[in-house]
């Protein structure tokens, strides 16, 4: 039995799977989705292999554990930013901003990939389900637009995103990767924009009819 480094059994249980986590993002920013098995775990962690299989049983209870970590604290982190902006139009920048910085970071973009590969049915959805829960963000950033219809226009939105997403994983260059970014932000700003329901005309009141 590995040394106890905590007060309790518990408490070292979740030390010991905090640093399977841990090790974890570290080998997917390094190699991706092939990098990530439970032998180079068990060495990043000074772990028996055997030992990597009582706190996860497979790689996919290790994945959606990751995710489940995970995906909050990204969605969190687009969230503040789009609280941080004064403006409904900068709120919408911040949000397709946000997501698509997550697209170039090496482990959401390589945990993404393996989540797809390794996951079944019901646990890929529960991960779309988590990734299409963003768009309730700015859903009453589009009411203040003046969209009639702010959650078709949120859904809409998403689309733009991620059609940005696959063309920056195709970018050869980090400008590349801006100029893409850049147009997703004016495309939607444009998008929306032309979308909103205008405000109706007040017609002025009749003045005095002439004597």
């Amino acid at each position: 039995m590995p040394k106890i480094r905590a007060a309790t059994v518990a408490e070292h249980r979740q030390l010991q799977q905090a640093a399977l986590l841990d090790a974890a993002r570290v080998l997917l920013a390094e190699g991706g989705r092939e990098a990530l098995n439970f032998g180079a775990l068990a060495a990043r962690t000074g772990l028996a292999r055997s030992s990597v299989y009582e706190y996860f049983r497979s790689k996919s209870e290790l994945v959606e554990a990751l995710c489940a970590v995970d995906l909050p604290l990204w969605a969190a982190e687009i969230e503040a930013g789009m609280a941080a902006c004064d403006g409904a139009a900068e709120r919408i920048e911040a949000y397709v901003r946000g997501q698509l910085a997550l697209a170039t970071d090496p482990v959401h973009r390589a945990l993404v990939a393996v989540a797809e590969y390794e996951l079944d049915d019901a646990a890929r959805a529960r991960i779309r389900a988590a990734h299409t829960g963003l768009t309730a963000m700015v859903v009453h950033t589009l009411e203040e637009l003046g969209h009639a219809r702010p959650a078709v226009a949120a859904s809409l939105l998403q689309g733009v995103v991620e059609a940005a997403v696959r063309q920056i994983e195709r970018a050869r260059e980090a400008a590349d990767e801006t100029e893409i970014a850049d147009t997703a932000v004016r495309f939607a700003l444009d998008g929306l924009r032309s979308g909103a329901v205008a405000a109706p005309q007040v017609e002025p009141e009749p003045g005095p009819a002439p004597s």
